[in-house]
């Protein structure tokens, strides 16, 4: 008998949190407050028919799965989408709060998330080289997102779809093969269960496929989880659902110190000591997370204290967006009118986040320590971002202080021509080194990667403030010069100003006069990189060598393809059709982001029926056969998975 049991069924849990943070036993159904707990037992709702869309080979491997053995278990999708429970699951949703877009929003929690459980991991099992791989208390907490309701569905039905769960299954796994710390995604499910779902808030509301997504990390505990204990807000009037209760924050403060910090609470002795170290820490692995995530161009899109890992992982993938074309404004969010949080406002807002948290911690964490902690964000933040970018430029054997003025220009030099931030780095490997002559080549393809003047003329006629707001700041500018003169200067306002002048040059050029302007913008920025590059050798150095080194540290580096929102979207509306391999294809694809292969250059992107569905427990029949590739639809978008996106792109809405 024992020989049938499937290896989910013989996974080895050890749930520790819910041992050692208090846990809330009531099954009460309905939305509620839960005070005085960190933790509140649920039951999963089940799904009917559920069927596997992708599984991340990668993923279910820490836990020591085998994903041949995951797919042929004939209950792996009711396991895995929380319909049955694994043996020794627990299932559970996490109390935390949170400041939502600055504001203290009260009690939030897991709404539509279930903890299963902690799965421990086979002692050497993980000896990897790669510290992101690794789990600090040798378990792994597994969790289901759209697993149904919970104390603190509020008004929701506890349900993730197809299209949102496609989103984070993909960007989980494509941030960990970037080599950005990020929870993981070990499979997603979906169903015939259908709900309601108005995903432009426009009044429109369509059926989706409910779906779930298996996420993986060693722990979900974010900045969040220490606000419960928030008194009375000032402004909103809101307070956590377990103010006042010093002794479960510092059963919380130990619990997350104790088991994902043992480092530092084997170093200190005395308390306050242990918890400014700890603090410290969690500044300084936020600080290098937003340097690797602005390197790539990833913007989160929800940067709430809810959303801010206490570990320093990427953590809940919503409306986030990979930049396409550099925009330090680049919003990802279409909710997020005001821009709160931009691409150049997240380490600015990250370290908000992380005085939140100081708050949070209270009596805990001494204000005048935690202050000077908070000082030194921004420096460390500043240090790893130029390090990194020193790396996607092939510096690597001098530091020089011109390097930050040099990255300045290239980034202006984008901004101003429109440029495509992933593809633009990966040619840089091209420009030749100065012992070598410069190939004009290089400019033009990277001038391809320049917007259109249509393009640029629709950047500049978008503005945050409001159009009455602007136009009395112009007609100042005739009636009153001397206040006009001190309103200009404030940062925001002379930014504007600068769209309203880029916007009239815009007007009066046409676009083979953009092109030379373009191409000039380039061949100038280049030159300076050039001479840089000199630098890098010196008399005793080979310069063959130095140029090899250079090119393969760049394109390591600098990814060729990334998680556009055009490329998600065209798997999720195969996925939607009942076709499955494109998600499955473009998963291989994000698993090495650093390669160009043929399926980067020629994707596969099909549009079945969804007669060739696979059934609830194999997605064998959706994998892609290289002797069964069909041609797409007429409706199917078909672009190379590195190719600068499609006009089309620019109109898709991520809420």
């Amino acid at each position: 008998m024992a020989q049938n049991v499937m290896p989910l069924q013989r996974l080895k849990f050890n749930n520790v949190a819910l041992k050692k943070l208090p846990l809330d036993s009531s099954l009460e159904p309905g939305s509620r407050t839960v005070t005085g707990a960190c933790f509140s037992r649920v039951q999963p709702q089940t799904l009917p028919k559920p069927t596997f869309v992708a599984v991340s080979e990668a993923a279910l491997a820490l836990l020591g799965l085998n994903t041949e053995d995951v797919l042929r278990d004939p209950h792996g999708a009711e396991y895995l989408s929380g319909s049955r429970v694994i043996p020794g699951c627990e299932p559970a949703a996490h109390c935390y709060c949170g400041h939502q877009f600055g504001h203290f929003a009260g009690q939030l929690g897991d709404g539509a998330v279930c903890y299963l459980g902690e799965v421990e991991v086979e002692a050497g099992a993980q000896q990897n080289s790669n510290p992101i791989s690794t789990s600090p208390c040798g378990r792994w907490e597994i969790q289901v997102k759209g697993a149904g309701l919970t104390p603190y569905s509020r008004q929701s039905d506890g349900r993730k779809v197809l299209r949102s769960s496609i989103r984070e299954f993909l960007c989980s796994e494509a941030m960990f093969a970037l080599g950005i710390p990020t929870t993981r995604a070990g499979s997603l499910v979906t169903s015939d269960l259908y709900v309601q779902r108005d995903a432009f808030y426009s009044g429109n509301p369509r059926p989706e496929r409910c779906s779930v997504v298996l996420r993986i990390a060693p722990t979900f505990i974010r900045f969040g989880s220490f606000e419960i204990f928030h008194p009375v807000d000032d402004f909103t009037g809101r307070h956590g659902p377990s103010v006042g209760r010093t002794d479960i924050g510092a059963q919380l403060l130990d619990y997350v110190i104790e088991t994902f910090y043992p480092e530092i609470q084997r170093r200190h002795l005395d308390r306050q000591e242990r918890n400014a170290s700890f603090f410290r820490e969690v500044t300084v692995r936020t600080a290098k997370l937003v340097a690797l995530w602005q390197s790539v161009g990833f913007c989160h899109g929800v940067l709430n204290t809810d959303n801010m890992s206490i570990l320093g992982l990427t953590i809940d993938y919503g409306p986030f967006g990979f930049m396409d074309r550099f925009d330090p404004e680049f919003v990802s969010n279409a909710s997020d009118k005001k821009g709160r949080y931009s691409y150049e406002a997240q380490p600015y807002v990250c370290r908000w986040n992380l005085g939140c948290l100081a708050e949070a911690l209270g009596a805990e964490l001494q204000s005048a320590k935690a202050g000077v902690i908070l000082d030194e964000f921004m420096t460390i933040y500043e240090d790893c971002y130029l390090d990194i970018m020193r790396r996607k430029l092939g510096l690597l054997r001098q530091q020089e202080p011109e390097d930050v003025e040099l990255v300045a220009d290239l980034l202006k030099t984008m901004h101003i021509t429109g440029a495509d931030f992933t593809n633009t780095f990966r040619l840089l490997s091209a420009v030749s080194c100065p012992a070598g002559e410069q190939k004009d080549s290089v400019v033009e393809l990277i001038v391809e990667q320049c917007a259109s003047l249509e393009e640029l003329k629709h950047v500049a006629r978008k503005t945050r403030q409001e159009n009455c707001e602007l136009e009395m700041i112009l007609s100042m500018a005739e009636t009153n010069p001397g206040m006009f003169n001190m309103v200009a200067n404030q940062p925001e306002v002379t930014k504007q100003l600068e769209k309203i002048g880029r916007m009239k040059e815009l007007l009066i050029i046409n676009e083979v006069e953009l092109k030379i302007q373009q191409r000039d913008h380039w061949q100038r920025w280049v030159k300076q990189y050039r001479r840089r590059l000199a630098h890098e050798c010196d008399e005793a150095s080979d310069p063959d060598a130095v140029e090899k080194e250079r090119v393969r540290s760049m394109n390591s580096t600098n990814p060729a393809v990334v998680l556009r929102n055009y490329i998600a979207q065209n798997a999720i509306e195969a996925a939607e059709r009942g076709d499955f391999s494109e998600v499955q294809q473009l998963l291989k694809v994000l698993e090495n982001p650093y390669s160009v292969s043929p399926n980067l250059e020629c994707p596969v992107w099909s549009a079945g029926s969804g007669s060739d569905r696979a059934d609830g427990n194999s997605i064998k029949g959706q994998e892609v056969k290289e002797n069964t590739k069909r041609k797409a639809a007429a409706d199917t978008h078909q672009i190379p998975y590195n190719s600068k996106p499609p006009a089309w792109a620019r109109t898709i809405c991520v809420t």
